[in-house]
């Protein structure tokens, strides 16, 4: 027997962080997406057990300046696209800055220097898995996916579509129709 299961993935992660930093007796206070506020003091002993406990999970503590300005950008986009019901109409540019309030030729410099790729085409590889997500779960078409991601048109989503799987979105939901019949 097969099972499909839904998950979010944020909310898994933030119920990870909150069972560990409550099983190791750490105050807290959850604060933006990826931060967290300790209240008290935290032994040495009791930081390196919480990396521990994190880490087996894929969660890690960043340290570095830049490393932890990367992850702000990258939970802000993940943010921006799968859990908003629609994309911010303005530019993502001014939406990053306004954001993490910093420049935008700051934030893209640091990105790219950390990432070897630039914001731009995270964010096309992010509204590429949030636009499977959609045709596959929520069963939208490709016009809705389109109006959801802010894509000029359907052709312009179908062709970035193409260029990051090598597949039509057609194909794709094809192809997962497919291996779900073959799989009852």
């Amino acid at each position: 027997m097969k099972l499909y299961v839904k998950y979010d993935i944020n909310l898994a992660c933030r119920i990870i962080v909150q069972e560990q930093l409550e099983r190791l007796g750490i105050k807290y206070e959850l604060l933006e997406f990826g931060e967290i506020e300790i209240s008290d003091s935290v032994s040495d002993e009791s930081f390196t057990e919480l990396q521990y406990s994190l880490e087996r999970y894929g969660i890690e503590i960043i340290n570095n300046q830049k490393s932890q300005l990367v992850q702000r950008i990258k939970d802000t986009i993940i943010e921006m696209i799968y859990e908003k019901d629609k994309l911010p109409t303005s530019t993502i540019s001014n939406y990053l800055a306004d954001k993490l309030n910093l420049s935008y030729g700051y934030i893209a410099n640091v990105f790219s220097e950390y990432t070897y790729t630039s914001i731009e085409n995270f964010i096309i590889i992010q509204k590429i898995e949030r636009a499977k997500k959609l045709i596959v779960e929520d069963g939208l078409t490709l016009t809705e996916v389109s109006y959801k991601l802010n894509y000029s048109s359907v052709a312009y989503l179908s062709a970035q579509f193409k260029k990051v799987t090598g597949l039509t979105p057609s194909m794709f939901k094809r192809i997962v129709d497919r291996r779900r019949n073959l799989n009852q």
